[in-house]
């Protein structure tokens, strides 16, 4: 070693060098339990063998008698949006340098779930509609987080400049 600044920074885990991966664990350690669950449920609703709607006719004949503009197609691609925008938001929160790749990154993810069910589960159906709800559903995600973050900023730097 000959003693410059970037051999003393890996050397000594106090030094800004460390501070981003360090970031990046806690931030990781936080957000896991939600992203376990997140892809559980994902999991679960996007592989159950059948349509996750079964049964719920009478809810959806309910839905459309009273509000017709909400049709069946209507109301299965809003809750394919919805079913994505966790996904944005958390992926927003594990990739806060990389968040240009969230809804490249939920395309992908959502090709692969319609893939496999296309492929797989003779009771489902693959849909181009699902996998642009799917990949605008990451990306509203994304803008949330994007918004939310902007305003707490806001929020932080007004209360700094107070004091």
């Amino acid at each position: 070693m000959n003693g410059s600044h970037s051999d003393d920074a890996w050397m000594m885990p106090h030094q800004s060098l460390w501070r981003p991966m360090m970031a990046g664990r806690r931030r990781l350690r936080r957000a896991l339990p939600w992203i376990l669950f997140y892809a559980i449920a994902l999991a679960l609703i996007a592989f159950w063998p059948q349509h996750v709607s079964n049964g719920l006719g009478f809810f959806f004949t309910a839905i459309t008698h009273y509000l017709p503009i909400l049709t069946y197609t209507r109301i299965e691609f809003g809750s394919n949006i919805l079913l994505f925008v966790p996904l944005g938001i958390l992926l927003a929160i594990l990739l806060p340098r990389m968040r240009h790749l969230i809804v490249p990154i939920g395309f992908f993810i959502s090709l692969a779930i319609e893939s496999v069910q296309g492929a797989f589960l003779s009771g489902r159906t693959s849909s181009v509609s699902d996998l642009l709800a799917n990949t605008a559903g990451a990306g509203i995600g994304l803008l949330a987080f994007e918004l939310f973050d902007r305003v707490a900023r806001k929020r932080r730097a007004s209360a700094t400049k107070a004091e």
